[in-house]
């Protein structure tokens, strides 16, 4: 008979199969296994089939990209869909300085290697660049303008090619930034370093006598260097046609992440005159231009498996959405997210433009260097005739007015209960759905966040808000367009749209924005709060409230509203759209000149639209503790619940953002 098929892993339901196999043997159909010495030969080849069986299915495993855990099979699965991981990123600074001297000497050069010496994070950390710089000297002083220098450490090594099949050219080293290396090729009768070789990504327009390299990665997260074999690239070698077989290759490591942030560098450089003789500078002043920023850790796991298979579909070309997604984090790897709107998206239209937003890892913006930096780099990748714009990233918040009933006889202290509930709502905050492009908020999951924080919780009545921060140009005339990509709820007598404080010219109180819905009914328009909420009562069948009016107001002594602009712009409840008529305004409540707008939306699920960023801000959120009295036992028949404890599903009144 067949033996018996293994389902599963466990070890003692392998052993149970093999009594099994061995009881269908009329040999042993009565046979006391576990009495007898045939037990201890169970057991071994029940133990001997669980490792096997382990080690296949983690061979099996590790044989796939989605599966693989080891971080060198996950590289070499990515290399058979020519994807090289990205290295180390060396943090990089901009700075310039003056050397005086009083050597005869045309010109100063400064040595590739260490430059300067930089304070970040209560640690020093040393810069370095990779070539050598040379100015001129005029009057005694060469000026040193705009270098770039790099977080890490300069170093060389070199190699001779011997012609056998399985050499092959390492880098010994980890922490490597790739985009620093810098490969020279000579033969061992030339002086000076050589012919320099250039990095290849892929083998388009290579020919026999590419002067290219290709990098891989391989064990340990260090960098192989392969060379042309005479058919895609040129091959070393002594022969008349190669250029030789001496290979020198310069390179930075780094510390990544962690150079980020210096500002203040101390000199530590080499100087030298134009016949080589070594300068002393003596005390040099070093201007930041640019402190230093851009550091990034390798790759992780994740990120190669899920950029990789997307850049072997882009085929290194920019057409559609997810291709300009991967490409882009390959030329700046602080990418957190990436919004990618095709110009007929836009209102109105802009055929043949594509328009980018990026959230970088550590910020909110992109500077206007990087922004430069990114779209020179996607030019090799786009297509002919589509311009790229890089936008300012727009968040869209969404904050919680949340109610939250407990039973008191299951507390012992009420603020670490609340505090529970804020530690789960940050934890939330983070969670896939949230912190990017095209994220969507789901109300359902919030109510079960903080429902399943602890058992003293009976319920929740959750209020959401959507907001939008207004950063207005202080002192200009200007006009404002703010998306929040979600339809707003609306309230027949307005309150709709509020803000925090703001001052413009002509008007010595702070004002605020407000608006009132144009409810129309049968074609006629109706604007006032009072008439409009009869006619919603009343709800004829051609009843609609799609736009209104936005208003400037400020509060009397006694709170009431006064209005300073009746029209000040307008608000699209569908669209989610508020634009602002051309306003001057002087200063703003917030700080850094912030202007919270905030809107109830339709619905309770927030999308992310285009290219909003969604966020769950839990730090502009309320908690609002509120004891059950029925689960409590205060009371049976509901009577105080409903007087004293009852919560409303729907906005405030309030006239203003707190």
């Amino acid at each position: 008979m067949p033996f018996t098929k293994y389902t599963n892993l466990d070890f003692d339901q392998i052993k149970t199969s093999i009594k099994d196999y061995l009881r269908a043997n009329s040999t042993f159909s009565d046979f006391d296994f576990e009495g007898s010495n045939f037990s201890v030969l169970i057991d071994t080849l029940a133990y001997n089939t669980y490792i096997t069986a382990f080690n296949s299915n983690m061979i099996v495993n590790e044989s796939f990209l989605d599966s693989a855990t080891l971080r060198e099979n996950v590289v070499s699965l990515a290399r058979n869909i020519g994807y090289v991981p990205r290295s180390r990123n060396a943090s990089k600074a901009e700075i310039s300085f003056t050397v005086s001297t009083s050597v005869s000497t045309p010109t100063l050069t400064l040595k590739a290697g260490i430059v300067c010496v930089g304070s970040a994070n209560d640690s020093t950390y040393t810069f370095a660049i990779p070539e050598d710089i040379t100015a001129n000297v005029v009057n005694g002083s060469a000026t040193f303008s705009n270098i770039t220098v790099y977080q890490g450490t300069f170093l060389v090594k070199q190699f001779t090619y011997d012609g056998s099949l399985d050499q092959r050219f390492i880098i010994n080293n980890s922490f490597v930034d790739t985009s620093t290396i810098s490969v020279y090729v000579k033969k061992a009768s030339d002086s000076g370093i050589g012919i320099e070789y250039e990095l290849s990504e892929n083998i388009f327009d290579v020919k026999e006598n590419s002067r290219i390299f290709f990098i891989q990665e391989i064990q340990d997260e260090k960098y192989e260097i392969i060379f042309g074999d005479g058919i895609i690239g040129k091959k070393l070698g002594t022969d008349v046609n190669s250029d030789g077989e001496i290979v020198t290759v310069n390179y930075i490591i780094t510390d990544g992440l962690e150079g980020n942030g210096a500002s203040s560098f101390a000199f530590s450089g080499t100087l030298e005159s134009a016949a080589g003789q070594v300068i002393n500078p003596g005390t040099v002043t070093i201007t930041t231009n640019q402190a230093s920023q851009n550091g990034a850790e390798i790759e992780p796991i994740s990120s190669i498996k899920y950029y990789a298979p997307r850049l072997y579909s882009s085929q290194y070309r920019a057409v559609t959405a997810r291709d300009y997604e991967a490409i882009i984090k390959k030329i700046y790897p602080d990418t957190e997210s990436v919004s990618v709107v095709g110009g007929e998206e836009l209102d109105p239209p802009q055929f043949g433009t594509v328009q980018i937003s990026i959230k970088p890892k550590n910020g909110s913006f992109v500077s206007d260097f990087n922004k430069s930096l990114i779209l020179s780099e996607l030019k090799q990748y786009s297509v002919s005739g589509i311009n790229q714009t890089l936008v300012d990233l727009k968040i869209l918040y969404v904050e919680l007015d949340s109610s939250v009933y407990y039973d008191y006889n299951k507390v012992s202290n009420v603020n670490s209960l609340k505090s529970k509930i804020t530690s789960s709502l940050n934890t939330y905050s983070q969670s896939i759905d949230l912190n990017k492009f095209g994220g969507r908020f789901k109300y359902s999951r919030i109510q079960q966040v903080i429902d399943n924080t602890d058992v003293a919780i009976t319920s929740n009545i959750t209020k959401i808000i959507i907001r939008r921060d207004l950063k207005p140009a202080i002192n200009t005339f200007a006009q404002y367009e703010l998306c929040f990509g979600n339809q707003f709820h609306v309230n027949p007598e307005g309150i709709n749209i509020k803000s925090t404080g703001f001052k413009i010219s002509g008007e010595s109180s702070t004002v605020y924005l407000s608006d009132t819905p144009v409810v129309s009914v049968g074609g006629r328009s109706i604007t006032t709060g009072s008439e409009a909420s009869n006619v919603f009562l009343t709800r004829p069948a051609n009843l609609s409230a799609l736009t209104g009016i936005i208003s400037i107001i400020k509060l009397d002594s006694g709170g009431n509203p006064v209005v300073v602009v009746k029209d000040a712009g307008t608000v699209d409840y569908v669209k989610g759209e508020i634009k602002l008529t051309t306003v001057n305004i002087t200063s703003t409540s917030r700080p850094n000149g912030i202007i919270e707008v905030q809107a109830y939306p339709e619905s309770n699920d927030v999308v992310g639209l285009k290219d909003l960023y969604l966020t769950l801000d839990i730090s502009k959120s309320a908690i609002n503790m509120v004891r059950d009295v029925i689960a409590s036992g205060d009371e049976i028949s509901g009577t105080k619940f409903v007087k004293d404890f009852y919560t409303s599903s729907y906005s405030n009144g309030n006239l203003v953002r707190k």
